[in-house]
């Protein structure tokens, strides 16, 4: 998703790149998200792929975001053994329903957390450019500040009689 991972990700893996989806100005929610996830779960279960990687930065602070990749398919279970339940409906019936949106749902907050980090990435720039346009106002106003006294400075120099006119006139 997005024009810099499409042009990072053709370089690297060429032929085996399948498919891009640009934004643009469009903000992220769900129901961008949902034809994504169902292609990607389509080409899986096509056999196409045998492991699904989501690779995406992880904002961290607004100067600091963290490359981060994520096994989406086939899901990695945190945690040990857990109780024995039954389940009404079959687990394949829940895990069809829930699988689905559980790839959307993080596919949505991996492009909730590049969103943010482009965000910090632009505020912090715009504080640099603001910054650095008062530096600039600064030293101009003091070129312009010293400019002006030096040609106050000739101007009353010029106006004053030299020390050999006053000789001159008083003798």
């Amino acid at each position: 998703i997005g024009r810099k991972g499409r042009d990072q990700l053709r370089r690297q893996y060429g032929n085996r790149y399948l498919h891009n989806y640009e934004l643009g100005l469009k903000a992220p929610g769900l129901a961008l998200v949902q034809p994504i996830a169902r292609e990607v779960i389509d080409l899986y279960m096509s056999g196409q792929f045998d492991v699904v990687t989501l690779i995406y930065s992880r904002f961290k602070s607004v100067v600091t975001q963290i490359p981060t990749a994520k096994q989406l398919i086939p899901a990695e279970v945190e945690g040990g053994q857990s109780a024995f339940y039954d389940y009404e409906p079959d687990e394949d019936t829940i895990l069809g329903a829930l699988l689905p949106q559980n790839i959307s749902v993080q596919l949505l907050s991996a492009l909730l957390e590049n969103q943010a980090g482009f965000f910090a990435s632009q505020m912090a720039a715009m504080d640099n450019a603001t910054r650095n346009a008062g530096d600039l106002i600064n030293a101009l106003t003091i070129q312009m500040n010293r400019t002006r006294q030096a040609k106050i400075t000739t101007a009353l120099d010029m106006t004053q009689p030299s020390g050999d006119f006053f000789r001159w006139y008083w003798a």
